[in-house]
């Protein structure tokens, strides 16, 4: 039941992110942009939680799966406080 879990989080989370890229290149609203790239990490760092946890069990990508996370909330807030001013 985990492997699903890990895939349908990646799957919800890159059909958010082309979902919000696809409403920004519309409409050229720039948080959109920012919340789209935002999820396209997140996106990536799920594709970690599974290779880590279901491909290669015996590897430790904690430490990157935190680090991809880190960056896509940081493009996150940077837009925030961007589009915030």
């Amino acid at each position: 039941m985990g492997p699903a879990v890990y895939i349908l989080g990646a799957l919800v989370s890159l059909a958010s992110g082309v979902l919000l890229l696809r409403s920004y290149f519309r409409g050229r609203h720039r948080l959109l942009l920012w919340s789209g790239l935002c999820f396209l990490g997140l996106t990536i760092a799920n594709i970690l939680v599974f290779v880590d946890l279901v491909v290669f069990p015996e590897v430790d990508l904690y430490v990157w799966r935190l680090a991809v996370t880190a960056v896509a909330m940081l493009l996150l807030i940077c837009g925030l406080i961007w589009e915030g001013e």
